[in-house]
């Protein structure tokens, strides 16, 4: 299969691989076709005995722990993308978390603490990931995150990480034009629904799925592998007077009422 672009010779650090059918690894799917040069993460232990088969398959160079709530584990990333490659072309971060209780109530309902987890785990780590990774991309690079159309409106049972996704999309806007002068790129690609372990969280996600398909122009939805290729446009060198974008992939969904 011809590559969709050329990442030959860049480094890329995926955050986010849950199972061989996350958005991560498709996205981690398209980056090494393309030639890119991968390193991933796992949760925890329990995590890793699913990121890992996937990650071999698709010739990641090494493994590394990362829960952003453990303090020093990301910061010990980071230092080993330093010591193992000494610089980094990209950054895929695809984590998001809130309690159960938070996520399946109201968003009036929801506890200080559990919206602070969110926000944190959701969307600060990103800021933190940014701010990592930008003296190791010295030569410029492309930071990318996902988020969801339920951002911008309200989505039955999405609830708190409506609020969550949104300021993930504002703090890419940021990051954007607070690194752009040293000539790293951020955006935010936001998919249609997409059945992976993380969706399964979300009440009622099968109806989600169903109005999806039954609304976007494309009659379809999406897949990781449509997510993959966006991803591996945009840290390509074809992309790189693009930045500070909120990407839809969703089929032309984000168009309708």
């Amino acid at each position: 299969m011809n590559p969709l672009v050329d990442l030959s010779g860049k480094r890329g650090l995926v955050v986010g691989i849950a199972n061989d059918s996350s958005i991560a690894a498709g996205c981690a799917e398209a980056f090494s076709r393309c030639g890119a040069r991968l390193a991933a993460t796992y949760l925890n232990e329990k995590s890793r005995t699913y990121v890992e088969p996937v990650a071999k398959a698709l010739g990641v160079e090494w493994l590394a722990p990362c829960d952003v709530r453990q303090p020093g584990e990301l910061e010990a990333l980071f230092e080993r993308v330093r010591t193992e490659w000494g610089g980094l072309d990209f950054l895929l971060h695809s984590i998001a978390f809130a309690p159960r209780d938070d996520l399946h109530g109201r968003v009036v309902d929801s506890s200080a603490e559990g919206f602070a987890l969110a926000m944190d785990v959701s969307c600060h780590s990103f800021l933190r990931m940014a701010k990592l990774a930008e003296p190791l991309m010295i030569d410029g690079g492309c930071l990318l995150c996902v988020t969801f159309y339920g951002s911008e409106r309200v989505v039955e049972n999405y609830n708190l990480m409506g609020p969550v996704k949104a300021a993930l999309e504002s703090a890419t806007r940021y990051v954007a034009a607070e690194l752009g002068p040293k000539g790293v790129r951020a955006h935010a690609i936001s998919p249609g629904p997409i059945a992976t372990r993380a969706a399964s969280g979300i009440e009622r996600f099968d109806e989600l799925l169903e109005r999806a398909a039954a609304t976007a122009p494309a009659g379809q939805l999406v897949d990781i592998a449509d997510v993959g290729a966006l991803a591996a446009f945009l840290v390509s060198d074809a992309a790189r007077r693009i930045t500070g974008t909120i990407i839809p992939v969703d089929g032309g969904q984000h168009l309708m009422a």
